[in-house]
């Protein structure tokens, strides 16, 4: 089991990699992203000064305009690199700063961002950059290189398919500072819409959500367990027969149906609960009884979204897995020398019935955060899934990775620890 436990943990950083990659290769050559969107602004813009003149199709942005948008979105590097730096295994560029070259000369001055010292850049006849020292900048942590024309020029005519410039371009000095600032650094990113970190905007959501998975999921656990070891006992009583048809109502209807459905009648109509919300407005002015109440008022019908559908699923499976059990011929010989039928159940199969629900305890734990975007827009909920769901509609593609990132590595580690509860339940499973 320690071999295999091992082995598992070592494969969760390969699979994020392969998952992440690819997720990284659909957004980067996903057309409609937040750079062509950005271009398409400036494009319309342009045509809007121009007297709406559809025969002019440039965005009017310059070479240099076109580079430093580039390098806002992450697309001034090959796919490769960009994936690398933000896994963290290649270093970005920091604190850039630039100048142009004069017509025909090897240096020029660049400004230190944030400070008032200038520095001397020298090109080489083969476009290397190197810095010149001088007494009053420290440059042992800058580093330099060269746009030249054709890069500038490729970056111009990717905004503007079709057009030429006129003139060429200077050569331009850029220094920048490289430090690697990636995943494996603990930064995912910088969002393109809010600009402010990924991982910040996370930490502000990851209460509610956690409230509401952690909640929903002891809910689920603690009625659909009983419920289902009591409908295999009865099997075929009126009262297995009714339980079925109200959880089978249950699940056919979704989650979000539901919740349009409860806020309609009972927010909006009777007035018994809040429209939307997690908590009041005024929530940090009330005592501690009302906090708890007010987060219980605001809970109740969300709550009851998360958890029609899983009821159904739960209960069943509980159901089937124990009368499969009480059916094996251990169960059958042990109530025949005499053991009584309760603790038949209670002592052998109970145990048993429940090795294939710990196997899909794994997929419960991305619930912990991620929860359902649905859910979180109708009730209008600020948690994790309704800032995934409004970050690919924004095409905020940081966040999207975040998101990513954090549910599959929660997956994988659920998955792991599913395992580990299988065995410890069925001492005949061993993973080799």
């Amino acid at each position: 089991m320690g071999a295999y436990l091992i082995r598992r943990l070592l494969l969760i950083p390969i699979t994020l990699v392969g998952m992440t990659l690819v997720v990284f290769f659909i957004i980067r050559f996903t057309p409609g992203g937040p750079m062509e969107q950005a271009l398409l602004e400036a494009r319309m813009k342009n045509q809007g000064e121009r007297g709406g003149n559809t025969r002019q199709q440039s965005s009017g942005l310059t070479p240099q305009q076109m580079l430093k948008l580039q390098e806002q979105y992450g697309h001034d590097k090959p796919f490769l690199m960009a994936y690398a730096a933000w896994l963290g295994v290649w270093p970005k560029e920091i604190n850039r700063s630039r100048a142009e070259y004069a017509e025909g000369a090897l240096e020029t001055s660049v400004k230190i961002p944030g400070t008032a010292t200038v520095v001397t850049v020298k090109r080489d006849a083969v476009n290397r950059a190197e810095i010149i020292p001088t007494a009053d900048a420290d440059v042992k942590i800058w580093r330099a290189r060269i746009i030249t024309p054709q890069e500038q020029l490729a970056a111009w005519e990717k905004g503007n398919p079709g057009q030429k410039l006129d003139k060429a371009q200077p050569y331009i000095a850029l220094i920048y500072q490289p430090k690697f600032a990636g995943v494996l650094q603990g930064n995912l990113g910088e969002s393109t819409r809010y600009s402010e970190p990924v991982w910040t905007m996370m930490q502000r959501r990851f209460p509610i959500s956690l409230f509401y998975g952690i909640t929903s999921l002891l809910l689920t656990y603690i009625v659909c367990v009983p419920l289902g070891v009591l409908k295999a006992i009865k099997h075929r009583t009126p009262l297995d027969t009714g339980t079925s048809v109200i959880i089978f109502f249950g699940y056919a209807i979704p989650g979000f149906v539901l919740g349009v459905f409860l806020m309609v009648v009972f927010a909006a109509r009777l007035r018994w609960f809040p429209l939307e919300g997690f908590v009041s407005a005024n929530f940090s002015e009330l005592g501690f009884p009302a906090k708890i109440f007010d987060l219980l008022h605001h809970a109740v019908l969300p709550l009851a979204c998360y958890l029609v559908g899983g009821f159904a699923s739960l209960t069943m499976l509980v159901k089937n897995n124990l009368l499969d059990q009480l059916a094996s011929d251990y169960v059958r010989t042990a109530v025949a020398k005499g053991l009584p039928f309760k603790r038949a159940v209670v002592r052998h199969a109970l145990r048993n019935s429940f090795v294939p629900v710990a196997a899909t305890m794994g997929q419960a734990t991305t619930i912990l955060v991620a929860g359902s975007f649905l859910i979180e827009r109708i009730f209008d909920i600020d948690g994790f899934g309704l800032m995934g769901f409004n970050a690919l509609l924004e095409k905020d593609y940081p966040i999207v990775m975040g998101t990513v990132t954090i549910g599959g590595l929660l997956l994988m580690v659920g998955n792991v620890l599913s395992d580990m509860i299988t065995a410890r339940l069925d001492p005949r499973i061993r993973f080799e």
